[in-house]
């Protein structure tokens, strides 16, 4: 393989295990510097002197070269468990859940455009945060138009990047964005992310709200919980679950099958409630960083697990389809 297509795939595997930043950003930088040298400066010793290359990259580099696949490479692969997400995980479309560096993603938009692109998606939403998130750099209304321009123009030869939000639920059930450009976006993904401790009378209401909220389409990690991962884990929000599913389904509202493994939101037996009730779902990464779309694999095999009809999971659906339902009487 070539060294450029390793070291970036290390980056891509390193983001998707949710290994440190600096990392993944190792590998990429190195990919960047390396990018139109021919093999013999590859070869070159004097290619560790190279701004961005080390010692661990300029091996990748020489292994890659010898025709072999690069230690590193070999030993994340094995780890990732690349077949994960069974029979439907081939049927996902795309995804509406995903962030760049313009809020708190890793990455510029192109790079993630780039990956989603490796994957075979039909689709990405670009979902980055709303103006209250400040702690996620949150888009202003104004950052948000701004962005809105630069995603127009990097649809092509058959990929489509929609336009999106992760906009906060407020404590009132309302959004945290200017109407107006809620109604322009394609995709709306509320989730709360805020006082998640909150009564669970109060909670539901401000959840059934969203859900009812014309300009939603997507519940996003509607718990809130974390089970693992650097951050620790958090109990799940209390709500009247069957209240909040049954507005969803109500409204034609998706319910957020989130993939990332720290999240597993929502848990089982809520799954199987809004099974019950009849909701849509959307399959999602909640991807900051190139290799985290993979993450998929994990959504798709607990949804196939809980036994989630594939026709009622929105990314598996086509874009024409995808659109029809975005553009939904409310």
């Amino acid at each position: 393989m070539h060294p450029l297509d390793a070291l970036t795939e290390i980056a891509y595997l390193l983001e998707r295990e949710r290994s440190s930043r600096y990392k993944s950003k190792a590998f990429r930088t190195a990919a960047a510097a390396i990018e139109g040298l021919d093999d013999a400066a590859l070869r070159d010793p004097a290619l560790q002197r190279r701004p961005g290359i080390g010692a661990s990259t300029f091996a990748v580099i020489q292994q890659a070269l010898a025709g072999e696949v690069p230690e590193r490479l070999a030993t994340l692969r094995e780890e990732a468990g690349l077949t994960a997400g069974g029979e439907l995980r081939g049927r996902l479309r795309g995804d509406l859940h995903s962030h760049s560096e313009w809020s708190d993603g890793l990455t510029p938009i192109e790079t993630m455009v780039d990956a989603a692109r490796r994957l075979g998606h039909d689709y990405l939403a670009l979902t980055d945060h709303s103006p209250r998130l400040t702690v996620a750099n949150g888009l202003s209304p104004e950052r948000l138009r701004a962005q809105m321009e630069v995603v127009r123009g990097l649809s092509s030869d058959g990929f489509t990047l929609l336009t999106g939000i992760e906009v906060d639920i407020l404590d009132d059930g309302g959004l945290d964005q200017e109407d107006e450009l809620l109604h322009a976006l394609d995709v709306v993904v509320a989730s709360v992310h805020s006082k998640l401790r909150m009564e669970r009378g109060p909670m539901t209401r401000r959840l059934v709200a969203a859900a009812q909220d014309p300009r939603v389409d997507v519940l996003g990690h509607v718990t809130g919980r974390l089970v693992e991962g650097s951050r620790g884990t958090r109990p799940p929000s209390e709500f009247d679950a069957r209240a909040v599913f049954a507005a969803c389904a109500a409204s034609g509202v998706a319910v957020e099958i989130n993939s990332r493994p720290e999240r597993q939101d929502p848990p089982d037996d809520l799954l199987a409630i809004a099974l019950e009730e009849g909701c849509l779902f959307s399959i999602d990464s909640d991807a900051h960083a190139p290799g985290q779309l993979s993450l998929l694999d994990y959504g798709a095999a607990r949804a196939e697990a809980a036994g989630v009809p594939a026709e009622r999971i929105v990314t598996t659906w086509d874009l024409p389809r995808l659109r029809e339902w975005l553009t939904r009487e409310r």
